[in-house]
Parts: structure tokens; sequence; C-alpha cells
């Protein structure tokens, strides 16, 4: 058995190709399924099976365009209702791969009818655990409704002990979720891999004896998740297609003026210090890159389904084309370039300070505003005094609550804030970017 990783690190996911040399499994693919042609063709191996652990809340899957690409078994839970052809599959219920043994293991919790598997060729076992057991945590529990949660967090609390069951202790333990994923609940690790062993030392979800407590502990600390997520399920449970990667044609210069006159979204993908040095009036900064958690934020903030186009270098609008069409944002516009002036000379060309912490606390007027856009819970385990705290994905419907005056908004590393700036000069507002760790002192 070899497993071959597909990570999308702006959801903070994984998905998974397992083959014992001649044919595969897919297991939980994101939309843009040519990552996994790529890999099936490295390993030099058929796809022949697809299997989801759940309806994905935070992104949509690639599953039926790979399984009907190639003619492939589509394996998804039997409780689960969805409006194309699949193979249905229940708790204890095998598939053969190959050589590969495939058991599905009933492990509710992120959602009703989750399901895991547990792989065998006979020697070496593995376990791919969806959004149950993750690395030092497990999946969280609040994405059906509010007044599943607990039950499902209870849930959550018996099915990593039921899947370690069913498992070896050395088996490979190989999560969809828990590597910066929204999806992700409580101390969730940063770790590469791990083992079943490794988790029942050290995974809260073990290591407390005490369900109730567990229960309590793990509800009190979700916190705040994207918005799109509401979009994510329906559109799976209906099975999405394929995506359009391919980067337009260039806006032209008077239309992407036209477009920012007329309050359309456009979105600059620079590094935020360029964006607030000079950038085009109207336009939003949502910074892209590594590590940015541009897809997440853009798709929590901006409303959902609206035109948009993006404005950056061909490489940057080419990757984050990509990205959006993992949550559904689909073919949008692009105006190609990185000098403001050039791209829409019919439109002005503004900026705003930039400032650390030390200029921000000693540069400010009487009649200042400091916005705080971290989430509630940041806020609450430490802020400045006297900061008004709106989180960024209120930001846009919560406008009015904010004083008069010059509004200083930081987060907790600067991207935050940096969105929050230029939606809050795009709203006419007198804006100063605190871009900078959180650590007033």
């Amino acid at each position: 058995m070899d497993v071959v990783v597909i990570e999308t690190r702006p959801l903070g996911d994984r998905s998974y190709l397992v083959h014992d040399g001649e044919v595969a499994l897919v297991i939980d693919p994101q939309r843009d399924t040519d990552r996994m042609e790529a890999a099936a063709a490295e390993a030099d191996v058929r796809i022949t099976h697809v299997a989801e652990t759940h309806l994905h809340n935070d992104y949509l899957t690639g599953g039926l365009i790979l399984a009907r690409a190639h003619g492939a078994e589509y394996l998804i839970s039997a409780n689960d209702d969805v409006g194309f052809e699949h193979t249905p599959i229940a708790d204890g219920g095998t598939v053969q791969v190959g050589r590969l043994t495939v058991q599905a293991v009933a492990t509710p919790g992120h959602t009703h009818h989750h399901l895991s598997y547990v792989v065998s060729d006979g020697e070496q076992q593995a376990v791919f655990s969806g959004g149950s057991l993750l690395y030092g945590s497990v999946g969280r529990t609040d994405l059906v409704s509010d007044a599943d949660t607990e039950d499902l967090t209870h849930a959550q609390y018996s099915s990593v002990r039921r899947l370690a069951a069913e498992a070896r202790p050395a088996a490979a333990l190989y999560p969809t979720h828990g590597f910066g994923s929204f999806c992700s609940s409580g101390p969730a690790s940063s770790v590469r891999s791990s083992t079943i062993a490794e988790q029942q030392e050290t995974n809260h979800a073990f290591t407390d004896a005490d369900e109730d407590h567990f229960v309590r502990e793990l509800i009190n600390n979700l916190t705040a998740y994207p918005s799109y997520y509401a979009h994510m399920a329906p559109a799976n449970r209906q099975g999405p297609g394929p995506a359009e990667l391919a980067v337009p044609e260039s806006v032209d210069p008077v239309e992407l003026s036209r477009r920012l006159a007329e309050g359309e979204w456009v979105v600059d993908l620079r590094h935020r210090v360029a964006f607030a040095s000079s950038h085009l009036q109207g336009s939003v900064s949502f910074e892209y890159g590594r590590g940015s958690s541009f897809t997440a934020y853009l798709g929590w903030v901006l409303p959902w389904n609206q035109k948009m186009t993006l404005v950056g270098s061909e490489e940057d609008v080419e990757k984050a084309i990509r990205d959006l069409s993992r949550i559904g944002i689909d073919s949008p516009d692009a105006a190609l370039g990185t000098e403001p002036s050039a791209l829409a000379p019919g439109t002005a060309v503004v900026h705003y300070p930039r400032v650390d912490w030390a200029e921000m606390l000693h540069g400010r007027g009487a009649g200042d505003v400091v916005l705080d856009v971290r989430r509630t819970d940041e806020y609450d385990a430490g802020h400045l005094a006297g900061a008004v705290n709106i989180p960024l994905h209120e930001l846009l419907a919560r406008m009015a609550e904010i004083p008069a005056g010059t509004v200083w908004v930081h987060c907790a590393t600067g991207y935050r804030s940096g969105v929050a700036a230029s939606l809050l000069q795009r709203a006419g507002r007198q804006v100063v970017h605190v871009d900078a760790r959180y650590g007033p002192s």
C-alpha cells in the first residue's frame, strides 16, 4: 500500500490517493481534480474507486468528476441523500481495491453520517478519518445545526474510540481536516503525521476520561467559521461540475474604471504593503500568498455570488482562480498587471498609512477610533482598552456602528486588518492600517 498526499494548504485540507501499484482509491478529492490526475499518472495507477468521508462543508468535492472520468465506483454513506449515481456504503461495509481491503466505519460527530475508512494490504493498515479523529483534536461538531451540536459532540467522543477499536495501534492516521481548516476544533496539532497509538496518548478526545467535560470544553471553545460553508454541503449533495481554471482575457481599462465607479467588487491580490501605498480607489485588498487564508476570508467577508474582478499578476490571478473554484466562486474576471495607474487610468490612485504598534499607541488623536477586527474569542482573551471589536467577517454589515473619526484598525498579524482597512476606505472612512502582530505594550 502506498499513500500519496494531495495537500490543499489554503483551506487546511488533505486528499489522498491510496494504491497497490496498479489500482487506486481516491479519498476526499478537491474540485480541481487535475492534481489527483497528475498523482495517479505519476504513480502509473488506475483510479477504480473514489470515496467521501462526508458531505464536506468547507469545499466542493471533485469526487463525482473523478468517478465519471474514470468509470470508478463512487462510495458515499448509504445514509446521505445525494442527487447523482453512486455506490452506497454503510458501517462495516467492505470493498476490494486491487490488493487493498477497504472497510467503512461509522464515525458520526462532524456530520451525522460521517464514515472513516480502514484500509489494509494484509500487513500495513491506514485509517482515513476525514473530519472525525484529527491530529490533536477532532472535527468541529457545530456545522449541522445548533440543535444537533451537543449530540454530535457526544457522538464524536464515542466515534474516535470506535475507530481506535477497529484499527491497529500502529495504523497510520490520515485525516482530511486539521491543517488550518476551520472544520477542525480544539487544539488541533501541526504535526505532519501520526498513528492511532500516538493519538490515544496525546489527543484530548482520548485523554479526557470525562465525556461530559470533553463535550462542554469542545463546545465552549468552538469559534466562528466562514459563512460560505452554508453553500458547500448543498452543492456537494447535488454533485459539483468541473471548475473552469483558465485565466480570462484582461478587462480593459475603461471597463475596469466603470466597475469601480459602480461599486463592483474589484479585488487586489498584491501584498498589503503594496496595496496600502498605491491602489485603485474602490478596490479592496485580499493579499494572495502562502499562509494568507485568502480563500477562506474572501469567501467569508464579501457578499456571496456577486460579480468580481481579480487584479494582480497573471501568476497570482491564475492561482486565485483555482483556489476560489474550490469554494464555488467560479469564473471571476481579471485585470492583469501590478501597476494600478496603468490598469484603470480613469480612476484615482489612493493610499493610506501603515504603522506599527508603537506608532499606533503614541500617534492617535483624541477623537480617533481603535477598531479590533479579530474574532470575539480573540478579543475576549485580551484587547486594548477602549477598542471597538467588530470581527472582520461582520464588518460590511456593521460599518454604521463604528464611531466617527479616523479609524486605526488592527488584528492579530496585519492580514485581516489589511482587508478591513481597504473596506473602510472604500466606504469613505479615514483609515490607518496597524500592520503588525498583536502585542500592545
